[in-house]
């Protein structure tokens, strides 16, 4: 009996998420803005993936990985807020270990993805004005679509092992996670082993990875920016820069806020903890539902076919 019960201790068959420690009788109102966050979002991206697909004249390349990009939020935002919200609404705080690694692993998996899109739009605009006689052949459909596949395969391929290997971990100290969901490192550290391979692989991966993609973003902007203030008028510099706005300012909020809490969570040990779930859910929730936004807005063509669809025609 005392082997089974050990058993069964090191190796939880559900986990307990906390929610946000310390702000548990706030969770009511906290979960008000997620909420419309989340819906926002998801009405948001079905409304460019709608407008993307009826209009003929979006079918290019810019407006293809416009709509990865919100495949890949509305995916990274419906894996984790379901449950969240439950958490506050109901007090479901119990997941089952194996939907715990899967959260993990779409987590993850998709918050790559994202970043390698970002890369693969900074590609187009690079090309679509440092080079646009050759756009046309160099982004060709068969390509953007090459380039799709190359993003998911990383995505999914380098988070795989952070499931695998958190799954092999004994679980002896506790099964509450301090967490809204099950984060990688949140759920690593209630391991009762060493966790140095699981953790190592998450921190090179994740700083590696998106590293690398910023390092491309920025070469590729370099160049851009270089065009752009070589060309003889202020009005050219200007409307060229537009086009290219939305997707910086895409990136900025994607970015800049992810990279502060992967560093908070590594090294920022006297942040207080609710801050840091706190705006680690919001770094989640906002670029999902500020891309569809901020692409929707700063891009004519999309703007104008959102006016038709909501102008009434009088006859």
């Amino acid at each position: 009996m005392s082997d089974s019960n050990t058993t069964d201790f090191t190796n939880p068959s559900t986990f307990i998420l906390l929610g946000i420690p310390g702000l548990e009788a706030a969770h009511v109102w906290i979960s008000i803005p997620f909420c419309a966050m989340y819906v926002i979002a998801v009405l948001g991206n079905f409304t460019v993936l709608f407008i993307v697909k009826v209009e003929k004249s979006l079918h290019e390349p810019m407006y293809y990985f416009l709509c990865m990009l919100a495949v890949t939020d509305l995916v990274l935002s419906t894996s984790i807020l379901p449950k969240t919200l439950s958490i506050f609404w109901f007090n479901s705080r119990e997941i089952d270990f194996s939907a715990c690694l899967t959260q993990m692993y779409f987590l993850h998996c998709f918050l790559l993805t994202e970043s390698g899109i970002f890369m693969a739009m900074a590609f187009d605009r690079y090309v679509a004005i440092c080079d646009p006689l050759r756009h046309s052949t160099t982004l060709r459909n068969p390509i953007v679509a090459k380039i799709g596949l190359a993003v998911v395969l990383r995505g999914s391929m380098l988070a795989l092992p952070c499931p695998l290997l958190a799954r092999q971990l004994p679980y002896c100290r506790t099964n509450i996670i301090l967490h809204t969901c099950c984060e990688h490192m949140a759920m690593v550290n209630l391991a009762c082993a060493d966790t140095r391979i699981s953790s190592y692989y998450g921190l090179i991966v994740a700083s590696s990875a998106i590293c690398l993609d910023m390092f491309f973003i920025a070469v590729s902007y370099t160049q851009i920016l270089r065009a752009i203030f070589s060309l003889p008028t202020k009005d050219a510099r200007l409307k060229t820069f537009g086009t290219c706005s939305s997707h910086l300012f895409a990136i900025l909020a994607f970015y800049i806020p992810g990279l502060f809490t992967l560093l908070t969570y590594r090294f920022g040990h006297h942040v207080a903890l609710h801050f840091h779930i706190l705006f680690a859910n919001v770094c989640l929730l906002v670029p999902p539902m500020l891309n569809p936004i901020i692409f929707g807005f700063r891009t004519k063509q999309i703007r104008d076919r959102l006016l038709q669809l909501f102008t009434p025609k009088w006859t």
